[in-house]
């Protein structure tokens, strides 16, 4: 797959089977990409998986086609659509992050600038002038030509979507498209596609979000954006989170200063202690981003896969094989090519260990070349 470059337009048929398999269970973006790099397309992968899970000693199931086709009619009734990664309007500053969804819901952002977008977070309880310094940099932001990207949040994500109103804002949810969080930014969500905004998220219709699925959606709010800015933010929150996220996708962390003795301030200050840009207004964030852009360096390796002369009629691998990869994995994660070198199993045999205990749940990607023992 292209990642995110080809501008090719899946089919109605391929867009279903796209996403079948992407709401199979323990099946991630990396697993994906394995998947389809190994059996050539999607509906090829689908097919294949009844005999990978026996053999992975993990029983799922692909979901139904009238599953899969409920949802896409329900997120029509919605305004909204599935785009696929590789396709012309998927975010391009997606393509740039580990574990990138294949499948995003989008729903308005036609006329959005998406390369001109710069993140704003912090707290859910945010101070009086935590909120206004929020909608001056947003507002200043958006009048220079810059998409305000948040998540929605009560506090700071709430003011810096509403600045943004006119200039163009994108909120990405943590739940699915019908459970927006918290609930009286239902009319708030309305507002942003009313005024050419979008709402963005990758969890299924029905989703009800949990407390682990914010990291998940702080990851895009800081992937979509060319760099991050944190308002006002405890020493352990959500929007420190985004910006370690941020710093690990090569992206500008920019934060307020606030006084010592507000303990809201205490997460922007250590970021500045820590190296991020201070900010005082909209100029000192435009002047940071310089030439900020994801395409102008390979932020992470794509995923692992042998070459492409590799035998794919030699030997499989047995319990043998198995046992010896195992042996050789720990929760450190490592590069594949030296878990080969270690253990002596052909790259191929070694793609085919390895994505049967992904999909047993026993092994995580790291940036889709690194590897390790899933904690338990």
């Amino acid at each position: 797959m292209g990642r995110g470059r080809d501008n090719t337009i899946l089919t109605p048929a391929q867009r279903t089977a796209w996403l079948r398999l992407v709401r199979t269970d323990n099946i991630g973006p990396v697993t994906f990409r394995q998947l389809l790099n190994r059996f050539g397309s999607v509906e090829a992968a689908i097919e294949a998986l009844p005999d990978l899970s026996k053999r992975a000693a993990r029983p799922f199931q692909v979901i139904s086609q009238a599953r899969a086709e409920d949802e896409i009619a329900g997120l029509s009734r919605y305004g909204a659509r599935l785009v696929a990664q590789g396709e012309p309007a998927y975010p391009n500053h997606l393509n740039y992050i580990a574990g990138a969804p294949p499948l995003l819901t989008l729903a308005g952002g036609e006329q959005l600038d998406w390369q001109r977008s710069i993140g704003i977070v912090g707290a859910r309880t945010a101070s009086s002038a935590g909120v206004k310094m929020t909608r001056q940099l947003a507002a200043d932001l958006g009048a220079k030509g810059y998409a305000i990207v948040s998540g929605l949040a009560r506090g700071i994500d709430s003011a810096a979507h509403r600045a943004a109103l006119e200039t163009g804002t994108i909120a990405v949810l943590a739940g699915g498209f019908d459970r927006i969080y918290p609930a009286e930014n239902i009319p708030l969500a309305h507002d942003i596609l009313d005024n050419g905004g979008a709402l963005l998220t990758e969890m299924p219709l029905g989703w009800e979000p949990r407390a682990r699925d914010f990291p998940r959606r702080n990851r895009l709010v800081s992937g979509l954006s060319l760099g991050i800015v944190v308002v006002e933010a405890a020493k352990r929150s959500g929007s420190l989170i985004t910006a370690r996220l941020a710093l690990e996708q090569n992206r500008e962390v920019f934060a307020v200063p606030g006084s010592p003795l507000d303990p809201r301030a205490e997460g922007g200050n250590l970021l500045i202690q820590q190296g991020a840009r201070l900010v005082t207004n909209a100029d000192d964030i435009v002047d940071g981003l310089g030439n900020a852009d994801p395409a102008r360096s390979a932020l992470f390796d794509p995923e692992w896969q042998p070459e492409g002369n590799e035998d794919t009629n030699s030997t499989p691998p047995d319990d043998s094989d198995r046992s010896r990869l195992l042996e050789a994995l720990s929760t450190t994660p490592v590069e594949v090519d030296e878990l080969i070198a270690q253990t002596g199993i052909a790259a191929h045999a070694m793609q085919i260990l390895l994505l049967e205990l992904d999909l047993a749940g026993q092994v995580e990607w790291s940036s889709g070349q690194l590897v390790g023992l899933r904690y338990s």
